[in-house]
């Protein structure tokens, strides 16, 4: 009997938000998953940070040592439209995914609701097909200034999700530099890996390539298109994208096969779509000579240990 691996098809979409509007944003989400699942896309992926922003060009008032007014009402505007998970959003998202009978991932500003409701996290969600939501990822390290906005993720998010269409999981943005947190991933035995990114720069593409190659697995780049005429006028802060060029991110998504091979993309200066049928087998072909989780990994010279217990701030004795 021969054992053969299905072919999926997936779509990256490259977009932008409505900037600082969680319900239209969750609208064109919606809207959008329906027009890839047109496209028969099984897997379909969103950016970093599409629910409902990647804050880009802003300072939210702060430098070393002090804080501007006009910073906090930013940052209560960016809170005000966050996610709560679940809450609402979720349950559009999560019928969006039934409706189109995909697996759906996207980027979102998650705003704590178990603890203080002070904290947003940049997280990735995943729905499935039923409507679902059977996991999420928090950014483990936040970059520079995003570590003002952002909280850091645990380990309990270390998400790679076993799926009838494959193993499911990734990291983003510039997690993706994170050798130990990709190590982790492998381990799981990730196939589809996710890497949504406010990364536009040529250099990502190797970074994509290298990933692909180095897990022996399907790489799904997902980035925004935003030009500065989306922002908001009426932002606090709004000044400080006076200098910024009218492009603010040129996007770059891509999809990259198990060999490192380009399969659609890297598409830029524009919103779109791209597209591509998995052939699962080609990863079994790939890891034939080099499966970093497995003959490749020398565990008498290296170890990993990697803590997913969650973190929380309060524990509470029964």
């Amino acid at each position: 009997m021969t054992d053969t691996r299905p072919h999926v098809k997936v779509a990256v979409v490259q977009a932008a938000p409505v900037l600082f509007d969680r319900e239209a944003t969750v609208a064109k989400t919606c809207r959008l998953t329906a027009e890839a699942a047109a496209e028969g896309a099984q897997v379909i992926l969103f950016p970093e940070a599409f629910i409902p922003a990647y804050p880009r060009g802003f300072s939210f008032g702060a430098v070393v040592g002090s804080r501007r007014p006009e910073g906090r009402r930013l940052w209560e505007r960016y809170w005000a439209n966050a996610v709560d998970v679940p809450g609402p959003a979720t349950e559009a998202l999560g019928e969006a995914a039934r409706a189109a009978n995909a697996t759906l991932c996207a980027g979102v500003i998650e705003r704590d609701t178990q603890f203080s409701r002070g904290t947003l996290y940049c997280t990735l969600l995943y729905f499935g097909p039923d409507g679902r939501l059977l996991g999420k990822h928090r950014k483990l390290k936040p970059t520079a200034s995003e570590r003002l906005i952002w909280g850091e993720g645990d380990g309990s998010t270390l998400t790679v999700l076993d799926t009838p269409l494959g193993a499911i999981g990734g990291l983003i943005c510039w997690e993706n530099y994170m050798p130990l947190a990709r190590m982790a991933l492998y381990a799981k035995g990730v196939e589809i890996y996710l890497a949504p990114t406010a990364d536009s720069r040529d250099s990502w593409q190797a970074t994509l390539r290298h990933i692909a190659c180095e897990g022996r697995c399907f790489v799904l780049g997902c980035n925004q298109f935003v030009t500065k005429s989306m922002v908001p006028a009426d932002l606090p802060g709004i000044e400080e994208l006076v200098d910024q060029p009218e492009i603010l991110c040129r996007g770059g998504s891509a999809i990259v096969s198990p060999m490192g091979d380009v399969l659609a993309g890297p598409l830029y200066d524009e919103e779109g779509m791209l597209l591509a049928d998995l052939d699962l087998g080609e990863i079994v072909r790939a890891r034939f000579d080099f499966d970093v989780a497995g003959h490749y990994a020398r565990p008498d010279v290296f170890r990993l240990t990697v803590n997913e217990q969650p973190a929380p701030p309060v524990t509470r004795s029964e």
